[in-house]
């Protein structure tokens, strides 16, 4: 019978008092922070008492947001370049989030799924497959495996500042999937009309989920509720 012994799977749901994510992995927390800021201090906490709403069904959340210093600010919860999910093991990610403000500012955007290496320019990180938000609530989908490469596919859906889940489908590496929640809880395919194709990468992906702005006074944010991560062994 099929089992712990032939699947695995990472779960954080952000439990516990709030605190500060930490900018290195430590022992214990495989998470890490990447803040770019200069001048300004944004937030990086996790934790329960972060003033959920009832019925918002998040016991706790990792938050990222700017504070209002007018600079450019990037703020990335991610393992640190911890290339922990082998991509030919993995076989979905699913994370739940939204938005802390009803409209996002036209100089913010957000990135969230896996990657391998991270960089503060998006385009540049040259494996991922990710959801991303760009100075709208728009949702567009991506994937590069270091040789096809599909930029900010539409996915006629929008994040705004309720709870929406995210999925990405592994199970066929030439051939992944996007989900997303259609506002109802139910998940349906996007962007079905485009092949994302990452069959040349057989190495580790990182949860990365990236909030940033350009030079702006802006206090966006975004609650993350949980990742959710597996595969086979």
């Amino acid at each position: 019978m099929a089992g712990v012994q032939d699947f695995w799977e990472f779960t954080d749901d952000f439990l516990g008092a709030v605190v500060t994510l930490p900018t290195t992995a430590e022992n214990g927390c495989p998470w890490g922070i990447n803040d770019t800021s200069a001048a300004g201090t944004p937030t990086y906490t996790y934790g329960v008492d972060h003033g959920e709403t009832a019925g918002d069904f998040a016991s706790g959340v990792a938050r990222l947001a700017f504070d209002n210093t007018a600079e450019v600010q990037n703020v990335c919860l991610s393992f640190k370049d911890g290339l922990a999910f082998d991509i030919d093991k993995l076989r979905g990610v699913e994370i739940r989030l939204k938005q802390n403000q009803a409209t996002v500012d036209a100089t913010t955007s957000l990135a969230f799924g896996v990657t391998g290496d991270r960089n503060d320019a998006i385009d540049t990180i040259a494996v991922a497959a990710i959801f991303r938000i760009i100075g709208s609530n728009s949702v567009v989908v991506e994937t590069d495996d270091t040789v096809n490469n599909n930029d900010d596919v539409a996915t006629g859906q929008s994040l705004t500042n309720a709870y929406k889940r995210f999925k990405i489908d592994f199970s066929k590496k030439s051939d992944v999937k996007f989900y997303m929640d259609r506002g109802d809880g139910a998940l349906a395919r996007v962007a079905s009309g485009t092949t994302f194709d990452m069959s040349n990468y057989s190495a580790g992906l990182q949860p990365f989920i990236q909030l940033q702005k350009t030079a702006n006074n802006n206090t966006n944010g975004i609650d993350i509720d949980y990742v959710h991560i597996w595969g086979v062994r």
